[in-house]
């Protein structure tokens, strides 16, 4: 194939499964900049899902959710995220569903209902399944107490095959971490972990309202490892009130000093109008959009001198770690809990808010426990709202889970496997589109001719690579602009 309109980072072929372009194709002159992002930097999904959890609608209830959970293979390993929707102390940053509770009665009672619908989800299914993976997300899960966490775990084991294979994983919050927590959940099987950290800034800390200084960071990680914990993740965040680029990039050498396994950098979406608690943090102590492109960009170069391999947006994971094997190989996926190396078509969601992904379709859960835990009690699914998804939507949806994983596709490939063709897929107003991103060197198109349906790829260059989701956002059929419901793209 023949690349036209733009210009790739050192020639990447669109077979590469990722751009292995040096760090110092990270940087970008400042007019520059401020230019991409003025055209490109407009909010748009993250898009952990496609189509995204904003075209979910009420006509996909319990009876829905229940005949596509009767239909999955029983052959097929599924993977089982549980959320845990309540914190010691609420981050002014977070945008998850969570609520802060200081009695044990709320999470006892939760833990009771979680199990409850665990046992209900399982009577729905055709057989028992085997979980290849299970994640437990917040909120703080390590707010439940040891107790707690067994019970849930032994829910999932009386209804589902867990193995010594099983990949264990939990959301961790250092500020509350035990060591009586650590030896119970490894004694369970947790073996992967994920430190919320952000930045190790005081200033930026208090603007945030969560104080946590590294060595919290450092005796979490050491007693984690001590336990037999293999993979230990670390999130951080650029965009952050207060923050700097000098600054961000000091936290990443005090925590790459800990050696994690793989260290997450996400933006700050700021969206008050959706989360009440983000008004505490001023506009005006917040980067602008430049600003936050070079964090982003200057925190990916520092991260990649340190020896990490960048995988996806957002991701970093040292060569030999599994996300980066997956990734060099083009099977890294995306879901809701972002980028994972599990192979597993469906993950079923329990507790408030959760999401199951599903063959057939999307459904989530009752957001508000109150709700949730009615409907459970009542013997039903706690199923508030979801979406059928169909062959149109998949080949949509394959397209731009490739485009944010490998930062290529191959369109005609695509098209054959969904037995579809590009031009039934990209109209003329979308080529126009892709032909802008070209002209402005954030793509690449690969074309076998010169005609207008000859398009037979995409490859996102370096300098494009932040403006991804933008780049995705042309496949989004049901997008409608919505500055108050998605982030910024950087």
């Amino acid at each position: 194939m023949d690349a036209q309109d733009g210009t790739g980072c050192e020639g990447t072929p669109i077979e590469l499964p990722h751009c292995r372009a040096k760090p110092d194709c990270a940087r970008l002159e400042p007019v520059r900049a401020a230019a991409l992002v003025a055209r490109y930097g407009q909010p748009v999904p993250r898009y952990t899902s496609y189509p995204t959890a904003a075209q979910f609608t009420g006509a996909t209830g319990p009876a829905e959710h229940a005949a596509w959970l009767a239909a999955l293979p029983p052959a097929e390993p599924v993977s089982l995220y549980l959320h845990v929707p309540f914190c010691d102390q609420l981050c002014w940053y977070c945008g998850c569903h969570t609520s802060v509770v200081h009695r044990r009665g709320p999470i006892e009672d939760y833990v009771a209902t979680l199990t409850r619908e665990i046992g209900l989800v399982a009577e729905a299914l055709p057989a028992r399944l085997a979980a290849g993976a299970v994640h437990f997300g917040g909120g703080t899960p390590n707010l439940l107490a040891p107790g707690d966490l067994a019970a849930v775990v032994e829910a999932l084991r009386r209804h589902f095959t867990l193995s010594p294979d099983t990949a264990f994983a939990a959301e961790l919050d250092p500020r509350l971490l035990t060591e009586a927590w650590i030896t119970t959940a490894c004694g369970l099987g947790l073996n992967r972990a994920s430190l919320g950290v952000q930045d190790l800034d005081p200033q930026v800390q208090a603007a945030i309202n969560r104080r946590q200084p590294f060595s919290m960071v450092a005796w979490s990680v050491e007693h984690l490892r001590r336990a037999g914990v293999g993979s230990i993740n670390l999130d951080l965040m650029y965009g952050l009130p207060h923050q700097t680029t000098k600054g961000l990039l000091s936290t990443i050498d005090q925590v790459a000093a800990l050696r994690p396994e793989r260290i997450a950098l996400f933006g700050y979406a700021h969206v008050p109008w959706m989360k009440p608690a983000q008004r505490l943090i001023p506009d005006h102590a917040l980067p602008g959009p430049v600003g936050r492109l070079e964090q982003q960009r200057e925190a990916a170069a520092r991260l990649q001198d340190l020896g990490y391999v960048r995988i996806g947006l957002d991701h970093f994971a040292w060569p030999d770690d599994a996300l980066a094997e997956v990734a060099a190989a083009g099977r890294l996926r995306r879901n809701f809990q972002g980028y994972t190396e599990d192979a597993a078509e469906t993950v079923i969601g329990f507790g408030a808010s959760a999401i199951s992904h599903l063959p057939a379709g999307y459904a989530q859960n009752h957001a508000g426990v109150p709700a949730w835990r009615e409907r459970i009690l009542a013997g039903d699914l706690p199923t508030a709202r979801g979406l059928a998804v169909g062959a149109a939507d998949r080949l949509r949806g394959a397209v731009i889970e490739r485009l944010m994983c490998d930062f290529a596709v191959d369109l005609r490939r695509l098209c054959a496997l969904h037995d579809t063709s590009v031009p039934a897929l990209v109209s003329g107003t979308m080529r126009a589109r892709l032909e802008e991103f070209a002209r402005d060197g954030l793509v690449r198109l690969f074309a076998s001719g010169t005609g207008p349906d000859s398009l037979d790829g995409i490859a996102v260059t370096e300098t494009g690579r932040s403006f991804v989701r933008s780049v995705c956002a042309v496949f989004d059929r049901h997008l409608v602009p919505a500055p108050e419901r998605h982030a910024a793209a950087v």
